[in-house]
């Protein structure tokens, strides 16, 4: 910062980077009726408009000063694009060229922000596993292999990332409330925030109760890292800038709380925060429902939600995906009219052969499958066809040999989904020019509706009036 005359001027945008607010959340419904504080620490005011700006530079400091990033040189990173937001803006300002690789899952908005930063983007597909050639992970190994002069920051094993936090976030937040804090909540993603503030609120009073938010399915709260559509938060595989010493407590919440929540302090605070905000903030309600007027809570709200207004600020996203319903009759209807003989989703795997299905297909008396690699919980994008009792009855009759081939080589393409909450005209209208539609529910397949379904639905339906 320079001081001329009565200018007090930032010499860098870098330098504006940290000294972020702490707020109290006091009108949310939930927060009026707990007796502790709950103060949010708003990290969407960085410049890049997320708490990731403070690794991005301690990150890029030490690889300068250890020589592993030269001039010119090529920042090669795996985001879910905060991180990526924060390299950016580093290298604009230093002169390096930026390669960042995303997942599919992640919303437009963060495509499109980092490639106004001038940076490259390769996006990979969500439904593969960590060390598939696919994968973002993998991906950013290889292109850090094949391009010349580049530097991986690797924020999922450098030190340097949960160094940032207890350098920088950890005092502020002990400094802002006068060391008054007994419990900090914050989503766990890559481990460093949570690890370095940790570190360093225990380093005060190691009584303080540091607890993650983790998205049902992320193998911090005990699952296999899929499926779930909070971004920025969660993982498949434990990374080494978590330290789990550090932490007391894992909160799990769901998609469907992350996000009601994030619209929530939205409308209700006037905070526009992102999916691991909600995240964050129903585990710190979690957390405070049993605390007294002695306690202190501070939660990180990590980013704005203005990385996700094409997602779970849009109602119509919310709708497919079965996070909102409409009024009238919905698809949740059709399905609970339906017999209960019937089995909500059948499942094959590609490499199941075809006369091995058309046995299920039999037994189950179901005309409709769904084909997917990974087992049941399945996310949306894990679904990589059907089988359709047509059309697979046409390919047999044309080569029998087809009995004899796994169903992945013959199977259709994956059916049309409906959220759980759309309309029933929405059902209708699909099936049109289909034979059946995957319910979603949360984000999450749950059923198939055939023709016959809604048939059987109307005729209840009119024969009741």
């Amino acid at each position: 910062m320079t001081e001329r005359g009565d200018m007090a001027v930032a010499d860098s945008v870098l330098d504006l980077v940290g000294n972020t607010p702490l707020v109290r959340l006091s009108r949310l419904r939930e927060a009026e009726t707990l007796q502790c504080d709950v103060l949010a620490k708003v990290e969407m005011v960085n410049p890049g408009g997320s708490v990731k700006d403070r690794p991005a530079i301690e990150m890029i400091d030490a690889a300068e000063r250890d020589g592993f990033l030269q001039p010119g040189g090529t920042i090669i990173e795996p985001t879910s694009g905060n991180t990526g937001a924060g390299l950016a803006i580093v290298a604009a300002q230093r002169g390096y060229r930026c390669i960042f690789v995303m997942s599919d899952k992640m919303s437009y908005e963060k495509v499109a922000l980092l490639r106004a930063y001038g940076a490259e983007v390769v996006v990979c597909p969500t439904a593969v596993a960590p060390d598939d050639p696919r994968s973002y992970y993998s991906t950013a190994d290889r292109l850090t292999r094949e391009t010349p002069n580049s530097f991986r920051t690797d924020q999922y094993s450098n030190p340097n990332n949960p160094l940032s936090h207890f350098k920088t976030t950890g005092p502020e937040i002990w400094e802002q409330n006068a060391g008054r804090i007994t419990h900090f909540v914050a989503g766990v993603g890559t481990g460093g925030t949570i690890t370095g503030i940790g570190s360093y609120l225990k380093s005060q009073n190691p009584s303080v109760q540091i607890i993650g938010a983790d998205p049902e399915g992320s193998v911090f709260s005990g699952g296999s890292g899929r499926p779930y559509l909070t971004e920025g938060v969660g993982e498949d595989f434990w990374p080494t800038t978590f330290d789990p010493s550090i932490v007391d407590r894992i909160v799990m919440v769901t998609d469907a709380q992350s996000f009601a929540m994030a619209r929530r302090v939205t409308r209700e605070e006037g905070l526009l925060i992102g999916g691991s905000c909600g995240t964050a903030v129903h585990a710190a309600i979690e957390v405070g429902r049993a605390l007294g007027p002695e306690a202190v809570v501070v939660v990180l709200l990590p980013d704005s939600g203005r990385n996700y207004l094409s997602k779970l600020y849009d109602d119509r996203w919310m709708i497919d995906n079965g996070f909102l319903a409409v009024d009238g009759p919905t698809a949740s209807d059709i399905l609970a009219a339906r017999s209960d003989a019937i089995p909500p989703l059948v499942r094959v795997h590609p490499d199941t052969l075809v006369r091995d299905v058309v046995a299920t297909m039999r037994d189950l008396d179901v005309s409709q499958l769904v084909v997917a690699s990974q087992a049941p919980p399945l996310q949306a994008k894990e679904v990589e066809g059907s089988v359709r009792e047509l059309e697979l009855m046409d390919r047999i009759v044309r080569d029998a040999g087809v009995l004899d081939r796994p169903i992945g080589e013959v199977q259709s393409p994956p059916l049309p989904s409906i959220g759980v909450g759309d309309a029933v005209t929405a059902v209708v209208d699909a099936l049109d020019s289909c034979p059946a539609v995957v319910l979603i529910d949360g984000g999450r397949p749950t059923a198939v509706l055939t023709r016959t379904d809604v048939l059987a639905y109307l005729a209840a339906v009119r024969g009741g009036q």
